[in-house]
């Protein structure tokens, strides 16, 4: 990663070593998700955009969770969760003094790559560079102090504000720094832990600059949204709801028909053709192709899913690994996983799983069937309450059904079988052999009436 902008190497230093106790959970509060990605994953991918010489990691002790095989990362040890200016100093023993740093932290996911660009263009050669914000709220936030010139001169910790005070101040600090390493390494030499929570603030790192002169900038970001933090599961639904606007406003942007913006979530990468519709609470994760026409009814999930041209997903249905086939239809209530493909004008029906399974060209499987393991051929038929029993209960084994089959209704089929091209399976039928193609087979017992039969208490 080498940055273009300059002949200052950048390194961005992100803090990810805190508790996070706010979030009562076991887990670290970096990994807590947003849109189905960590939050590391977030910061790190913006930090990734900026394409730093490095990218210096602090974590807490026993982090298992460090990402692997990532180019540029350098992972620094915070021992004891000493507070943000402790965390810096111990980051800058990484990085040659001369080089510009950018201080992020790891649960302030969605700062924006442009509102970076511009704290990282305007900052001060020599001096201190930190990204503002004015949210609705400012609860929970330090506050911006500054002199009767507007320039800024100092960041106030809300727990070290008169709450009067805390009300006047609107300008809140979101932590995002920079300046060049070796001056950031002097402004937090010797810092002091005497405040409300007995921690070392890298917000001294302002009045410190101040103190000695140096041009001091305070840029509002554009995007306030993006550089509020999540310290809370409150935090993390308010995100959310910045990420489905985002996301909606984006394929809105492409011409795809969002009948509800609020009511769709992309937790991945959407690749949408012309003419494409969403109903309301549509979820789509992972990678998501829709091509021309396409229509995904409410309620409906897709992760990792091809749908080709003019294909329809009906309401509440759930499809994982998949891709479904130009003018197919699937449910509602389908459920299609673990490498499903659907050839074209394939209709799956109502409460229908398939699983590892190809379907040919214009077969149909209306309603109420398992299909698993299972290679369907063209124009095949499987009536309601069909089943592939795959599962021997050591290992799953295949099941054929060849071209213009026609298998009835509650039919099941124990692999490894194959159906033959054209042949019939009549209703009811238990198939643990091969069907010869063309014929029709009857696989059932014989039915047989007991006359005069009671049940028990009415003889």
């Amino acid at each position: 990663m080498s940055r273009e902008r300059g002949p200052t190497p950048l390194t961005v230093v992100v803090l990810a070593a805190g508790r996070g106790t706010r979030m009562r959970s076991e887990r670290p509060k970096v990994l807590h998700t947003l849109a189905g990605r960590t939050l590391l994953d977030w910061v790190l991918e913006a930090a990734g955009r900026l394409s730093p010489n490095r990218i210096v990691l602090v974590h807490p002790p026993k982090a298992d969770w460090l990402p692997q095989g990532l180019p540029g990362l350098v992972p620094v040890l915070q021992p004891e969760p000493r507070g943000s200016g402790d965390a810096v100093r111990l980051a800058l023993n990484e990085v040659e003094a001369g080089d510009r740093v950018l201080v992020l932290y790891g649960d302030v996911p969605l700062v924006a790559p442009d509102d970076l660009e511009r704290l990282l263009d305007g900052a001060p050669d020599l001096g201190l560079a930190v990204l503002t914000a004015r949210p609705a709220d400012p609860r929970g936030y330090g506050r911006v102090v500054r002199d009767e010139r507007g320039a800024l001169c100092a960041v106030r910790e809300e727990r070290d504000l008169d709450p009067r005070e805390a009300r006047t101040l609107g300008e809140v600090n979101t932590g995002v720094m920079t300046a060049r390493a070796g001056a950031l390494a002097g402004w937090l030499r010797d810092l002091r832990a005497d405040n409300a929570q007995g921690e070392y603030y890298l917000t001294d790192a302002v009045a410190r600059a101040v103190a000695a002169g140096v041009p001091v900038l305070g840029l509002e970001a554009r995007d306030g949204d993006g550089v509020l933090g999540a310290n809370d599961a409150r935090d993390l639904a308010r995100l959310e709801a910045v990420v489905r606007r985002r996301q909606a406003e984006v394929l809105l942007d492409a011409g795809v028909r969002v009948l509800d913006p609020l009511r769709v979530d992309i937790r991945g990468t959407v690749v949408a053709g012309r003419d494409v519709v969403l109903d309301v609470d549509v979820i789509l994760e992972g990678r998501v192709e829709l091509g021309d026409g396409v229509r995904v009814g409410a309620f409906s999930y897709l992760r990792d899913v091809t749908v080709e041209s003019g294909a329809e997903i009906l309401p509440f249905s759930h499809l994982e690994d998949a891709r479904v086939g130009a003018g197919g239809r699937v449910g509602p209530y389908a459920r299609l996983r673990d490498g499903v493909a659907l050839a074209d004008g394939v209709r799956v029906g109502n409460f229908v799983e398939l699983k590892k399974c190809t379907i040919g060209a214009g077969s149909k499987i209306p309603h109420l069937s398992y299909v698993g393991d299972a290679r369907v051929g063209r124009n095949v038929n499987l009536g309601a309450g069909v089943v592939t029993v795959n599962y021997d209960g050591a290992r799953k084994h295949p099941t054929v059904v060849e071209d213009g089959a026609f298998v009835g209704c509650g039919t099941e089929l124990v692999a490894p079988v194959t159906v033959g091209a054209g042949s019939y399976v009549g209703a009811g039928s238990t198939v643990t052999e091969n069907t010869p193609p063309g014929e029709l087979t009857l696989a059932r017992a014989r039915q047989v009436t007991v006359r005069g039969w009671r049940p028990p208490g009415k003889r």
